[in-house]
C-alpha cells in the first residue's frame, strides 16, 4: 500500500491515527533511496513519534518546502491535534473606528454599527477629508507616552505617528501574550538568542512626512526619520527583541504580507514567536477620498506545539498562510457540514472590512483577520454587510458527524494585483488532564498568592493598579482596557475566586517586565487585591509592612547585595519557592533581584491557568511637529487608553 492510499484510508476513517502512522513509516522505509539529503519537514512535536508527525504534516497538504503551502481541501478530525505546522494567535491588540481596544471592535463588529464620521477638525494637519466626505477615524493619533518607552519628549514629537501606535500596541499585544516578563526572556532562536521575537508590520503611507515637509517650508527644522524600516526596528529596539525585524508594503495586503512573513520566519527557527500587524492613518489632504478608514493592530504568533508547551492563552490558530502576486488564488477549502448537511463556508475579505472600518489601506489585512480570530473565538458570526446584528455559529461536521472546529478564511486583494490571506481556525482546548490545586507551601498549609506590578514612573503605576481593580471588581463600565477581550474576562470568571486570583498572579508574575516602580501585594482573596489596589491607584499608604510593599528603583542601586552576578541565587530562590517564603521573594524582588517566575513556577505541581489581565496603562498626551504651537488643538482626553 503506497503514501496516497494510506492517506485515502486514514481520512475515510477505516484507518487509525495509530495503523496509519506505523503503514505510513513502512512505506517511507520502502521508498528511500540509498543516498537521502536531509528532508525540508516541519520540525518533529514533542511528544509526538516521527510517523505521527509525519501524516499530520501529509494531512495538512505541506510539501515540505520553505514557504507556506496550501491547507488540504479536506479536514481530518483526529482523535489527537495535529500541530507539527501550525501556528497559535497567543495574543491580539488593535485600535479601530470608535474602539479604542479590540473589545469594543468585537462589539462594532457583533452588532454591525457603523462607525463612518465626518472628518476630525482638531486633529493637527487639518481635516483629513474634504467637506461632506465621511471617513473611518481612529481616536488619540496626535498623542503618545514617550516616558513610558524612555523616549524623549522632542524624539516622540518627531516620531511619525503610526510608529508610536503601532508600537503602543505591540506591547499592549505581548502583554495580552504575557511576553514582556521572565516568558519573554526564555523566548530563544534555534540559535540560542534569548527574547527571540520577531517584529512584521505592514505599512503604506508616510503623510507625517510630508507635513513636515510643509512645515520645513515655512521654516520649521523638525523632519521625522526617512522610509518605514522604522516601524518594526523602533519596536524592537525599544522592548530589546532579537527576532528579524522588517517593514513591508503591498498595498491593502500589508499587514496579511507581514503575517506570513512572521510564519516564515517561525518555521525557519528564526525566532521562537513574532509580532506582526499593519497601521494606517490619514494624515494628509492629499489623501482626502470618502470612506476612507484607519487602524492599527497587532498579533503575536507562536508555532502551535510550542503554545501549548508554554500553556499559553490561545486565541484561534493559524492553518495556513499565503502572499503572491496575480489574480485571485484558489483558496483552500474551509467548507464542513452544518446540522442540516448542507456546506457553510466564512470568509472574510478586503470588502467586508471596508464595510465596518473604510478604505484602510495596509491596515485592512490585520482588521480583517483580528475579526476572523474574534468570530473563531465567540462563536459568532458577525455581519459581513454591515447590516443586522451576529449570529450563533454551530460547529459544522465532516461526513461522519464528527464536530470540527470553526474556519475563516481571509483573504484581502490589492489593486495592484497582490493578494494575501490566512486560513484561521478556532482552537479546541482540551478538556483532560490533572486537576488544578490551590497553592501550598512544603507544610502543606494554604499559601497567599504573590501578586507582583510594576511601571515606569509612580504615575502609571497608580493608573495601572486603578485600571486591574476596576476589571477585578467588574467596573470597567465604558472603559474597557484595551487588549482585554469580553471572552478572555470571561474565562477569567468561570475559575473559583481562588483560581482566578492564581490566574491572574502568575500571569503578572512571569508575562509581565519588571519595570522600576513596584508593588508587591500578599492576598488571599480577589477582594483583598481589589481593596490593596484602591489605596495604590488613590495614592494612599506606599507601604503598610504586611500585605502591600513599594519600591522605586529609579534612583536606587539595583540588586545592592549583587546577587544576579551569584549562579547559586538561581537555586536559593527555587528553594524560597518551594518553602512557600514568599515574602522573601517579594523582598528579593523589590531590591531589583532578577527571579524568573516562570522557571519557578514551571516545575510547580500547582500551576495555575493563565488569566489574563488588562494590559498597563499609557499616560498619553498630546505630541506633534512643532510641539504645543501645532499641538494646542488637540483636547486632553478624559482618561488614560
Amino acid at each position: 500500500m503506497n503514501e496516497r492510499e494510506i492517506l485515502t484510508r486514514f481520512k475515510a476513517g477505516t484507518l487509525d491515527r495509530e495503523q496509519a502512522a506505523r503503514l505510513l513509516t513502512g512505506a517511507a522505509e520502502a521508498a528511500a533511496p540509498t543516498v537521502l539529503a536531509p528532508p525540508r519537514t516541519p520540525p518533529i512535536v514533542p511528544g509526538v513519534d516521527r510517523p505521527a508527525a509525519a501524516l499530520g504534516a501529509a494531512v495538512s497538504g505541506r510539501n515540505g518546502a520553505g514557504d507556506a503551502g496550501r491547507a488540504a481541501p479536506v479536514t481530518v478530525a483526529s482523535p489527537e491535534p495535529v500541530t507539527d505546522d501550525r501556528y497559535a494567535v497567543v495574543g491580539v491588540a488593535g485600535r479601530y473606528p470608535s474602539a479604542g481596544d479590540v473589545d469594543a471592535y468585537w462589539d462594532n463588529l457583533r452588532e454591525g454599527r457603523d462607525t463612518s464620521a465626518p472628518a476630525p477638525v482638531a486633529r493637527p494637519g487639518g481635516s483629513p477629508l474634504a467637506a461632506g466626505q465621511r471617513g473611518y477615524f481612529v481616536d488619540g493619533v496626535a498623542e503618545f507616552d514617550p516616558e513610558f518607552f524612555g523616549v524623549t519628549a522632542a524624539e516622540g514629537a518627531v516620531t511619525d505617528p503610526q510608529e508610536r501606535l503601532f508600537l503602543e500596541v505591540v506591547w499592549e499585544a505581548l502583554e495580552d501574550a504575557g511576553c514582556t516578563g521572565s516568558r519573554l526572556d526564555a523566548l530563544t532562536s534555534a540559535r540560542g538568542a534569548p527574547r527571540a521575537v520577531g517584529v512584521f508590520a505592514g505599512i503604506g503611507s508616510f503623510d507625517y512626512a510630508l507635513l513636515a515637509a510643509a512645515a520645513w517650508a515655512n521654516g520649521a527644522r523638525e523632519m521625522p526619520s526617512g522610509g518605514h524600516g522604522g516601524l518594526s526596528g523602533r519596536a524592537a529596539a525599544l522592548l530589546g527583541l532579537t527576532g528579524p525585524a522588517q517593514a513591508v508594503d503591498t498595498a491593502e495586503c500589508s499587514a496579511l504580507t507581514a503575517v506570513h512573513l512572521a510564519v516564515g520566519a517561525l518555521r525557519r527557527g528564526e525566532c521562537a514567536a513574532a509580532v506582526a500587524g499593519g497601521v494606517e492613518l490619514l494624515l494628509h489632504p492629499s489623501r482626502a477620498r470618502d470612506r476612507a478608514g484607519e487602524g492599527v493592530g497587532a498579533v503575536v504568533l507562536k508555532p502551535l506545539a510550542r503554545a501549548l508547551a508554554d500553556g499559553d492563552r490561545i486565541h484561534a490558530v493559524l492553518r495556513d498562510t499565503f502572499s503572491g502576486f496575480g489574480p485571485r488564488r484558489p483558496r483552500p477549502d474551509v467548507a464542513g457540514r452544518d446540522g442540516s448537511g448542507q456546506g457553510h463556508e466564512v470568509e472574510e475579505t478586503r470588502e467586508s472590512t471596508a464595510v465596518r472600518i473604510g478604505h484602510a489601506g495596509a491596515a485592512t489585512g490585520i482588521a480583517a483577520l483580528t475579526a476572523a480570530v474574534l468570530q473563531a473565538r465567540h462563536g459568532v458570526l458577525a455581519p459581513a454587510d454591515g447590516e443586522g446584528a451576529g449570529a450563533p455559529w454551530p460547529r459544522v461536521t465532516d461526513e461522519h458527524g464528527r464536530e470540527l472546529p470553526r474556519t475563516v478564511g481571509v483573504e484581502v486583494s490589492a489593486d495592484g494585483g497582490h493578494v494575501a490571506g490566512a486560513v484561521v481556525e478556532e482552537h479546541l482546548a482540551s478538556r483532560g488532564g490533572p486537576p488544578r490545586r490551590r497553592a501550598v507551601g512544603e507544610d502543606g498549609a494554604e499559601r497567599a498568592e504573590l501578586v507582583l506590578l510594576s511601571a515606569p514612573t509612580p504615575a502609571h503605576l497608580a493608573a495601572t493598579a486603578g485600571r486591574l481593580a476596576d476589571w477585578l471588581d467588574g467596573q470597567d463600565g465604558q472603559n474597557r482596557p484595551a487588549g482585554q477581550d469580553r471572552q478572555g474576562e470571561q474565562d477569567g470568571r468561570r475559575e473559583d475566586g481562588g483560581g482566578r486570583l492564581a490566574g491572574v498572579a502568575r500571569a503578572l508574575r512571569g508575562g509581565r517586565a519588571a519595570l522600576p516602580c513596584r508593588i508587591a501585594v500578599l492576598v488571599r482573596d480577589v477582594p483583598q487585591l481589589v481593596a490593596v489596589l484602591r489605596r495604590v491607584a488613590d495614592g494612599g499608604e506606599r507601604d503598610d509592612g504586611g500585605v502591600l510593599r513599594w519600591a522605586d528603583l529609579r534612583g536606587a542601586v539595583a540588586d545592592p547585595l549583587r546577587l544576579n552576578e551569584v549562579p547559586e541565587t538561581r537555586e536559593y530562590l527555587g528553594a524560597l519557592w518551594r518553602a512557600g517564603h514568599l515574602e522573601q521573594l517579594s523582598r528579593l524582588w523589590l531590591q531589583g533581584v532578577d527571579v524568573d517566575w516562570g522557571a519557578l513556577e514551571a516545575a510547580a505541581p500547582w500551576r495555575a491557568r493563565l488569566v489574563a489581565p488588562p494590559p498597563s496603562v499609557f499616560l498619553r498626551r498630546p505630541m506633534w511637529l512643532g510641539g504645543d504651537r501645532a499641538a494646542g488643538a488637540v483636547r486632553q482626553p478624559e482618561s488614560v487608553a
